[in-house]
């Protein structure tokens, strides 16, 4: 039997991404899985034994189902406190990415000499911007001159940086502000290595924009000025949304967060169980928390219809 042009079109693409399916569904999926089943059971029996691991569900030994869960959100004292730092630098770091992401890519898209230099010199991060990478090139600067790095850091302490203000004639620093300035000092390789991708995709989007968009703001007289406000952010708007929820996730899943250290600390301890529930109650908040931003800014954003 003669099997049509377009069935034979669609096997040879289900035949391509067979291998992905299939590592998908053993790696991924069956795992994803098991961990969720991980968080219902008793943390000191689930242990490896021979043949796998030895499972013994919490409401068959007369616990309740969700002690797991409870045990990480009333008794234990690290994982609140660490859910709290990581949300509060992810709210602050995660306007600082946008921000300095837009304004570079803003300034790529202008014709000047040396652009293609510049372009490869930002968008380097998405292309070496692994975990193992970061981390030896993170560290590597970290431990490079560290006596005079560590005497370069005391000028960013809160209380230098509040005096600093208070001389400059800002008066009554509250500290949170002045933690949020040394936790930007602090951070700015990291701020700008989390950058490459967002400036890629805000690049795209500013090229993207109709010349006749660029005819009709010129020919009206527009300032520099007005038209980013008028134009550019209108429609580099959508954009805003995807590189936002990029972020936030990036940040929330980057290992060297306090929560993800603290749920892989307790998998390398052999406590399952409660690592699973901890990263699937961490993964509930992320997701509610990138849901409520999507909801809001959903209405500031401009969808240009045809």
């Amino acid at each position: 039997m003669k099997i049509p042009y377009e069935r034979r079109k669609a096997l040879y693409g289900y035949g391509f991404i067979s291998v992905w399916l299939i590592g998908t569904l053993l790696w991924f999926l069956i795992p994803l899985a098991e961990s969720f089943c991980y968080c219902f059971m008793d943390n000191t029996q689930l242990k490896p034994d021979v043949g796998g691991m030895r499972k013994v569900w919490l409401g068959t030994v007369g616990q309740n189902w969700l002690t797991n869960f409870r045990f990480a959100f009333a008794e234990d004292p690290h994982f609140k406190q660490n859910l709290l730092t990581v949300l509060k630098d992810t709210a602050l770091t995660t306007p600082m990415i946008l921000i300095f992401s837009l304004f570079i890519a803003v300034i790529l898209n202008q014709e000047f000499k040396g652009r293609g230099f510049a372009r490869a010199i930002f968008f380097l991060p998405v292309i070496i911007a692994t975990g193992p990478v970061y981390n030896i090139i993170s560290g590597n600067i970290a431990t490079t001159g560290a006596d005079s790095a560590a005497q370069f850091s005391t000028l960013f302490e809160t209380d230098l940086v509040g005096d600093l203000l208070e001389f400059l004639g800002v008066m009554n620093i509250n500290a949170h502000l002045t933690d949020a300035i040394n936790t930007v000092v602090t951070n700015i390789f990291g701020l700008v290595w989390s950058s490459g991708i967002q400036i890629l995709i805000f690049l795209a989007a500013l090229q993207n924009i109709p010349v006749s968009a660029k005819e009709a703001a010129s020919m009206e007289g527009a300032t520099a000025w007005e038209y980013f406000w008028k134009i550019t952010l209108p429609y580099v708007s959508p954009m805003i949304l995807a590189n936002f929820i990029y972020t936030v996730i990036d940040s929330f899943t980057k290992t060297d967060n306090a929560v993800m250290s603290r749920v892989l600390d307790k998998q390398l301890d052999w406590d399952y169980a409660y690592a699973a529930a901890m990263a699937w109650s961490y993964f509930g908040i992320v997701m509610f928390v990138v849901g409520i931003v999507v909801l809001i800014m959903n209405r500031f954003i401009f969808y240009e219809v045809d």
